[in-house]
């Protein structure tokens, strides 16, 4: 039978932060060259590194001894990739402001059930400490 610590749960509710956190950043960087000539829309994705992970691909490359394992080409674990299939303007540049609004809104959501649950973990605690005296 599967235990699930405390530990488990917050480090998944840590890691989903922290993921919410790089989408928003990629996203403000595509918002802020919205009208940059050239630019190109890019987006985070964890998908590719876990996928290279479950198939027994080649691991996650650890540059300093100091890095995580995972943390390459994004602060999540993620890799930060050109969005493909975006309609490009005359000057090159792909971004599209509703799209971008999107992604920004559904990293909030994200992050705001992370932050939710761990509110409520924390609450947990301090009434059971509360309780104990």
């Amino acid at each position: 039978m599967n235990d699930i610590s405390d530990r488990s749960i917050m480090t998944a509710l840590g890691r989903q932060l922290t993921r919410a956190v790089a989408k928003q950043s990629v996203t403000v960087g595509n918002l802020a060259n919205l009208d940059t000539p050239g630019y190109k829309t890019r987006a985070v994705s964890f998908d590719d590194v876990l996928d290279q992970q479950v198939q027994g691909g080649s691991p996650v490359a650890v540059t300093h001894a100091g890095h995580l394992p995972g943390m390459a080409g994004a602060a999540a674990g993620g890799q930060i990739n050109e969005v493909a299939g975006l309609a490009t303007r005359r000057d090159g540049n792909n971004v599209e402001l509703d799209r971008e609004l999107l992604q920004m809104s559904r990293a909030s959501g994200d992050f705001a059930a992370a932050q939710t649950a761990l509110a409520a973990k924390f609450r947990l605690l301090r009434y059971a400490i509360a309780e104990s005296r």
